[in-house]
Order: structure tokens, then sequence, then C-alpha cells
């Protein structure tokens, strides 16, 4: 069978790396520190939580980077809170805003308006301008239940795009085969995916660089510059400093990626290879 990296063109032993910048949208800091990483860093490609209360100026910093639509249904902070942009109470909690946690909003959230609302931010994204080059799931809230993962995968056939989807071990723990759902449809994800938490970036990156085995890998992290207003509402505010420090400031990572023989990608491969 074919290899997603000889589909996209590489050897077979091809090693591929997408560095994706989650939470852009999220706060002024993660969009100031999400396009620095894409622009100057070795970050390669972004997802957008457009719900958020700066989702908006991250269009307006757009210049056509490699950006996908981090569909929300939670808004995980205590102080700080944001909601559906459609009408659907069944995705509100107590005080106005998305659920905290996942297991609340599988337990109240009406499918229906859980589809309209994520089919909504996609094409809010769409109609801000940004040329999306993928869709995942904030806090794997849509790939965790069945139900939830219908939706998600209708979306990425309706709209011809690439998933970020977990390992085949995610697949154990969730009791269903939602690579195998996803590829039966022609939905193209990535062969590996990577968490950066709860190491330093800098150290997950060199282990992986080390250790990467062939196909195409992504890495998932949140960069933000270090202020007022990412330490008032992100309790993990230092490690998203962190993420941004190595991506950004750290100029040995890009020679040591090149070292090590691995080339870096963005979705929007993968996408253009899933539209032909």
């Amino acid at each position: 069978m074919t290899s997603l990296a000889e589909r996209l063109g590489y050897p077979p032993d091809a090693r591929l790396l997408i560095v994706t910048c989650d939470d852009l949208g999220s706060s002024h800091a993660a969009n100031a520190g999400v396009y620095e990483a894409l622009r100057t860093g070795v970050a390669t490609s972004a997802s957008l939580m457009v719900p958020c209360p700066w989702a908006r100026e991250a269009a307006a910093r757009y210049r056509g980077e490699d950006v996908g639509v981090h569909l929300t249904l939670n808004a995980e902070y205590e102080l700080y809170r944001w909601g559906p942009i459609t009408q659907a109470p069944s995705l509100l909690d107590g005080d106005g805003g998305f659920p905290r946690t996942v297991a609340d909003m599988w337990d109240h959230a009406d499918l229906d308006e859980a589809r309209r609302e994520c089919r909504a931010q996609l094409e809010r994204a769409i109609y801000w301008g940004f040329d999306v080059s993928h869709i995942d799931s904030h806090l794997g809230a849509l790939q965790g239940r069945p139900e939830f993962f219908d939706l998600f995968l209708e979306l990425a056939v309706d709209f011809r795009l690439p998933v970020r989807l977990g390992s085949a071990a995610a697949e154990h723990d969730t009791g269903f085969p939602f690579r195998r759902l996803a590829a039966e449809e022609g939905v193209l994800f990535p062969d590996h995916l990577i968490a950066a938490r709860p190491q330093p970036l800098r150290r997950t990156l060199e282990r992986l660089l080390l250790e990467l085995s062939p196909g195409v890998t992504e890495v998932t992290c949140r960069p933000a510059l270090d202020t007022p207003e990412l330490r008032s509402l992100a309790p993990d505010w230092s490690t998203r400093v962190d993420d941004h420090d190595a991506l950004v400031l750290d100029h040995s990572l890009r020679p040591m990626v090149e070292r090590a023989g691995v080339e870096l990608i963005g979705y929007r491969a993968l996408r253009d290879l899933m539209r032909t």
C-alpha cells in the first residue's frame, strides 16, 4: 500500500514533520506568538479557535499562512470564558460559556447544535479570508465519542480537509477505529501525533528528531508571548512562553532539523493531495 509520504511525492523512507501551533485566536499573546513562530520560527502550521475573543484580530493579522480551524466546544479556563457563535443552548454551561470539561460537553450537547456550531466556525474562518488547511478538535472533544467523531468526519468530507487524529493506541482507549473510518472516507491525516507537553518543546523536538519514524508526524505546541494578559488567563502560561522561545529564539533548532534529514511541511500539502 502506498504510504502517505509517497503520495506526497517523497521517498517511502522520508521523515516529514508538521509543527502545529494550537490556540490561535485565544488571546493577543497567542496571536503574536503563533504568527512569529510561523513567520520567523520553525512552526509550519497553526489552528484557529474561531469563537474566542481574539480570533477576529488573528484574522486581521493573517497573511496566507498554513492555518486550520481548531473546532471548539469547550472553554476550559475558570475566569476567561467564550461561547458558541450560533444559537446553541445545549453547548452552554451555567455561566454563559462553553462547558469547561469535555465530559460535561458530551453529557449535555445536542448533536445537531454541535454540528451547526462546528460548521459555522469553519465557514466563518473562510469568510474572514483564511485559506483553511485542515481541521482539528480543541481538547480532542470531537474524537473521543463515535457520535461526535461522525460530525467531525462529515465536515472533513464536505470541505475536503485533512484532520488531526490520535494514534492507534488512542483508538484502543476510545473503543472505535477512528483512523480506519477516516481512511475509508478518503480523509487524510498524519501518520503519527505527538504533543509537546508535559516536556519542554525543545526537549521533545530533540528526542523526536533522533527517533522520528518514516512518514508524516505532527507535533503540537501552544506558543505565546509572555504578557500580563497571558499570565492572568492561562495557568500553563510558562509552558506557552517556553514553546514560543523554543520555536522563535532557539536558532539551533532549524539546523538540527536539517542535520537529522527531516523535512518540514504543513497541512496544506495534505489538503492539496486530498483535493486532487
